[in-house]
């Protein structure tokens, strides 16, 4: 609006010095002025189409008056048929361009007659081609947003797919492995109470691994749009491991000892995940390959990473067991995914050690 506000006082001024610079009377050219002003001086309304109308309308005045145009009401003829293709008005561009078109086929047109009706066309489809990219542009944006939306709808309903075969497969699977647990617990006569207490921790296990699954799939039932608000719990972190700790020793029997040192400070949660599963794989390895022994577990916090060591003195690792476990290879890949790296391999002394280095990015 500034810019046709700006453009038609320029042409009105021009108008005036077209005008100044003939020697016409008075009055005829106190009449040519007003007519000039005239032809220019609407390009400041501020709807297009009415713009278009009143400057046509002025410029076809001024020719059927005195035979003729000045070059600036062209100008602005021009400028608002230029205006009316871009916003799309097209079929008005076409009606207004007719008549200048007659003008030019009378006997001994002027040349600015000519040059509106030559120049007319190309202004309003200059216009029309810019509307036209501009609508394509447009379409292929909402074209992209709804690609978009349909292949999300699309990972959405497939992560909800899987959820449904985890639980109706594995949950399954795990609930029979607790419940014979505690079947052949409770139902074996004379069993060992170390026996005993070994079938408790299996149907203990079972029953949190169960838990823990639920709640994944929960959060991708939730992710995947369902009506359902899936009961969960927080994810796990490093406060946890007390509990870890805690659970190990009963279940297992072996000595466990959770070793901090450094100023304590809440990390990143994708961080403190991460160490948590870390220890909790490193514990079942250990439970697995080391049954009965101590397992030493140290988390040393420095200003901007946090130093995880698991270490077990089992007899080390064993001939059969690669580097590129699925446990092993799992938590690689966990400690990279928050910007750390992970070490495994025999302790200094005996045993097995794990090393991990995560970033200390703050909570």
């Amino acid at each position: 609006m500034r810019g046709r506000v700006g453009i038609g006082g320029l042409l009105a001024v021009t108008a005036v010095g077209e005008l100044t610079g003939h020697g016409h009377g008075t009055g005829t050219l106190l009449y040519a002025l007003l007519l000039c002003l005239f032809t220019t001086l609407p390009l400041v309304i501020p709807h297009v189409p009415l713009a278009a109308v009143a400057v046509s309308g002025a410029c076809l005045t001024s020719l059927a008056a005195t035979g003729g145009l000045t070059f600036s009401g062209c100008a602005a003829l021009l400028i608002t048929l230029h205006l009316l293709g871009r916003d799309g008005t097209y079929a008005l561009a076409a009606v207004l361009i007719v008549p200048f078109a007659v003008f030019a086929l009378l006997p001994h047109p002027g040349l600015t007659a000519r040059v509106a009706a030559v120049l007319a066309p190309v202004a309003a489809g200059a216009g029309l081609v810019r509307w036209a990219r501009t609508q394509a542009e447009r379409q292929t944006a909402a074209e992209q947003t709804i690609g978009a939306t349909l292949l999300e709808n699309t990972a959405k309903s497939e992560r909800a797919r899987i959820a449904r075969e985890l639980h109706d497969v594995v949950a399954h699977h795990i609930s029979m492995i607790a419940v014979q647990a505690e079947t052949a617990r409770l139902a074996t006569p004379g069993m060992p109470a170390d026996g005993a207490k070994r079938l408790l921790g299996i149907g203990d296990t079972a029953r949190s691994a169960l838990t823990e699954m639920r709640r994944l799939l929960g959060v991708l039932r939730e992710d995947a749009g369902d009506g359902e608000q899936a009961a969960r719990r927080p994810q796990p972190g490093l406060a946890q491991l007390v509990g870890l700790v805690e659970e190990t020793r009963a279940t297992t029997g072996s000595t466990v000892r959770l070793i901090v040192s450094g100023p304590v400070a809440p990390l990143d949660p994708g961080v403190e995940l991460t160490a948590y599963r870390i220890v909790q794989e490193a514990l079942t390895n250990a439970r697995r390959h080391a049954p009965g022994t101590a397992v030493d577990i140290e988390l040393h916090y420095t200003p901007d990473a946090l130093e995880l060591r698991v270490r077990d003195l089992g007899p080390g690792p064993r001939d059969d067991v690669r580097p590129d476990a699925h446990g092993l290879l799992g938590m690689r890949e966990r400690a990279a995914t928050v910007g750390g790296d992970l070490r495994t391999g025999p302790a200094p002394g005996g045993g097995f050690l794990i090393e991990a280095t995560l970033p200390g990015r703050p909570a």
